[in-house]
């Protein structure tokens, strides 16, 4: 699920974003962020393995305060609704990109509105999903897709022929600018998504019941995170060969694997963005959901009539925001930069959860990883406060 997350639309999109306008510049943001989602991930999965409960669950069950609770369920619950639409459009606008890509976009037009009809389609295939609960079959067919797409995006990256000395500097010396700040948080809300905080604790009580499954839970995370940033890498040093000003399309994106597939190229991102985009069309709403279930202690999920009202709502508003006759790179983008700012809110609240004795017990957060996460939650922070100054300033 975590390494799935990695390699949506907005990962391919953003990531070749930044190795068309900045080259091998930017590698170090992704390194941040992978080091961050491994050691934010692990709070989350530990919290879900051991207090067998969700991260909204938990947050609603300590604080004890009523006004401090309204107002930290309102806080994050605006978050995750406003930051999910926006995942979901990004989700959503992907795989109409790689449609897009191979046949002419289609409008419907309902009075003043003109609703675009890929949108329409995504949304209702992602509907009929979740609604049927029975998706695993074509789920495993869309990620062994994302997986070959993964793959071509490493082995692309070899046949470029990189500078070597070039990556080791982007990796390993920051530099940030009032030009590549927003692609900065981007990169880092691609990579460590808000919501997956939620999903991860909710989801892995489903698989592990044990305190002794810990270890290998952080096992299968630590490797799953790691192949999933050495994926993004892989996408922003293809892309630096791209002899491009700018990328507006699927067709773009596609000039990055060239060297690989030739003529077949766009074919190929095609397939590869409508699997993305249509898996991760059903996770961001399903998040949703179960931030929604335990923050109100709903005991009923997937078949419940509330919960499905919640990922139906966060749908429908992806297909809205979709259809908007906007730059399909600017909406994923835009996606990706919410993600960011809304980290430092989420992972508060987690780092807050996991240091509490009366939820983990012994299993509560070390000196170690609380100095690991003081220093992430200000990085965020840090990064998150500027790219609003850098935009305030240009208006």
């Amino acid at each position: 699920m975590v390494s799935a997350a990695f390699i949506g639309p907005g990962t391919v999109t953003v990531c070749t974003l930044a190795g068309v306008h900045f080259q091998y510049s930017l590698l170090w943001a992704l390194l941040l962020s992978i080091i961050a989602c491994i050691i934010l991930q692990e709070m989350s999965a530990r919290l879900g393995i051991i207090s067998q409960k969700g991260l909204s669950e938990c947050i609603r069950e300590e604080l004890k305060n009523p006004f401090l609770k309204a107002g930290a369920i309102v806080l994050v619950f605006s978050a995750i609704v406003v930051g999910n639409a926006a995942y979901e459009a990004g989700n959503i606008t992907g795989a109409v990109l790689g449609i897009t890509a191979i046949t002419s976009p289609v409008y419907l037009e309902i009075g003043d509105f003109s609703l675009n009809a890929w949108s329409l389609l995504v949304g209702a295939i992602a509907f009929v999903l979740l609604a049927i609960g029975n998706y695993k079959i074509l789920e495993r067919v869309f990620i062994g897709l994302v997986a070959l797409m993964s793959l071509s995006f490493l082995i692309t990256a070899f046949l470029v022929k990189p500078d070597i000395l070039e990556i080791l500097k982007g990796l390993l010396i920051p530099s940030t600018s009032s030009a590549d700040i927003l692609t900065v948080i981007a990169l880092v809300g691609t990579t460590v998504v808000p919501y997956n905080l939620f999903l991860h604790a909710s989801l892995v009580k489903e698989k592990w019941k044990d305190p002794s499954d810990l270890k290998i839970a952080k096992k299968e995370l630590f490797w799953a995170i790691v192949l999933g940033g050495l994926v993004s890498m892989a996408i922003v040093i293809s892309a630096a060969a791209i002899n491009l000003d700018t990328v507006t399309s699927a067709v773009d994106l596609a000039i990055g694997v060239k060297p690989l597939f030739g003529e077949f190229a766009t074919w190929f991102i095609a397939i590869g963005l409508l699997a993305a985009g249509i898996t991760s069309s059903i996770t961001a709403p399903l998040a949703a959901a179960y931030v929604v279930k335990g923050f109100f202690g709903w005991e009923k999920g997937l078949k419940s009539l509330k919960f499905k009202a919640v990922w139906s709502a966060i749908l429908l508003l992806g297909i809205f925001f979709s259809s908007l006759q906007l730059n399909p790179i600017s909406i994923i983008k835009f996606a990706q930069v919410a993600n960011g700012l809304l980290l430092p809110i989420i992972a508060i609240f987690l780092f807050w959860i996991v240091n509490k004795t009366s939820v983990l017990g012994e299993f509560r957060n070390t000196l170690k990883q609380n100095v690991l996460g003081i220093i992430i939650i200000g990085i965020t922070i840090f990064l998150g406060a500027k790219s609003i100054y850098t935009v305030i300033q240009g208006i």
